[in-house]
């Protein structure tokens, strides 16, 4: 008699340096791309308002991290990347993507140039992936890298990442004691979007990035994993006279749906390409060759648009998108917009009903929601 195979059972879910932190604060955990992350300290709505009226507080941890170095880094990233990456200034970030060489979207990338550091290891740039794509995005790389003097480091599971966003952002940095701008690095109240400066904060070195996902002023501190605890609790202390509140993955995604900002695996894919997602832009043609150059969207392929309802119902990703009873396209993402008192959505529609004005209509269980195209994003606010 042959014994059968026991079950596969799925590994737990990573940690991040911050889990303790989360759960002695009394965050709900939830397992999202293979990490234990916040979802809420308590009220979602409070967490997002926080940001749209003070700061917020996130752990960013599970995102990937990825370091590209070598004389021919910069050259070995054009050819990889879909944005003219040679071209990017020290201190500077650019928004790009990992191309599959039909066009499709493996996944969407902030890359970051470092300042060399004065040995012989040449340009060094830092990549930032999404959390479930890390160790794909670095294999890729590799692959794509073959044949050019450069290196790729996967540094993610011992670099953490701490978010402060909110338009009272710059404000609780510039009370966080312990952080030290590096001599002949900017200022933190000088940089403009996607710009950096490096610092260290209780002798930590930490790269400070003036970006962010929730379409508000912010910055991104990376810093050695052993640090994140210190960083996180000197940021709530600092943050305490600006109405600065720890904030989990309910918050920035309803954050990042307002401001009409993507989601990898919703909005993008590898069954997409930018062009339909309105990023086409991001996709420099005039590089002689990069993996991915030259495609395009098939005749009649969907489009990404924005869609507004009326009442509290809001359609989710996956519902149905009709146009006069028949099925046009499939909504990506959706949820009530704490700012704007309404549901909003993003979708795929025929592209034929894309424009702005376009009544259409959201299947929820067989109800047909009322809806109308909207340009995206719905709530656009001022960055430096």
């Amino acid at each position: 008699m042959t014994a059968s195979a026991p079950p596969s059972v799925d590994p737990p879910p990573q940690r991040t340096a911050l889990h303790d932190v989360h759960v002695a604060a009394g965050a709900r955990m939830v397992d999202f791309a293979g990490w234990a992350m916040p979802l809420s300290y308590g009220s979602d709505l409070a967490e997002h308002r926080a940001v749209r009226t003070a700061a917020g507080l996130f752990d960013l941890s599970h995102m990937g991290l990825v370091t590209v170095a070598g004389p021919q880094a910069p050259e070995a990233l054009d050819h990889a990347l879909a944005g003219r990456l040679s071209a990017l200034e020290p201190r500077r970030s650019k928004y790009t993507m990992l191309l599959a060489p039909d066009g499709g979207v493996l996944d969407d990338l902030i890359v970051t140039r470092l300042p060399e550091d004065g040995s012989d290891a040449g340009a060094r740039f830092a990549v930032v992936a999404n959390a479930g794509n890390r160790v794909a995005v670095a294999v890729a790389l590799r692959e794509r890298l073959a044949g050019f003097d450069a290196r790729v480091v996967d540094t993610g599971e011992r670099t953490a990442i701490v978010a402060v966003q909110g338009p009272a952002t710059l404000a609780v940095l510039e009370a966080l004691p312990g952080l030290e701008i590096d001599d002949g690095a900017p200022p933190v109240a000088a940089l403009r979007y996607y710009r950096t400066t490096s610092a260290r904060f209780a002798g930590v070195a930490v790269l400070l990035a003036r970006t962010g996902y929730t379409g508000e002023d912010g910055f991104e501190l990376f810093l050695d994993d052993a640090a994140a605890p210190a960083l996180w609790s000197a940021l709530l202390d600092a943050g305490v006279p600006h109405g600065l509140a720890p904030c989990g993955l309910a918050a920035r995604d309803t954050l990042r749906l307002e401001a009409g900002m993507p989601l990898h695996g919703h909005e993008l894919s590898p069954e997409l390409l930018p062009a339909q997602a309105g990023l086409g832009r991001v996709v420099d043609e005039s590089k002689p060759d990069f993996v991915g150059r030259g495609a395009m969207p098939a005749p009649g392929a969907p489009v990404l648009v924005g869609l507004a309802s009326e009442g509290r119902r809001a359609g989710r990703s996956g519902y149905p998108v009709l146009h006069e009873g028949r099925e046009v396209g499939v909504v990506t993402s959706g949820a009530l917009s704490p700012a704007l008192g309404h549901p909003i959505a993003m979708a795929l529609v025929e592209p034929a009903l894309a424009e702005p004005g376009t009544a259409l209509e959201i299947s929820l269980r067989g109800t047909a929601l009322p809806a109308t195209v909207v340009p995206l994003p719905f709530l656009r606010k001022a960055r430096r």
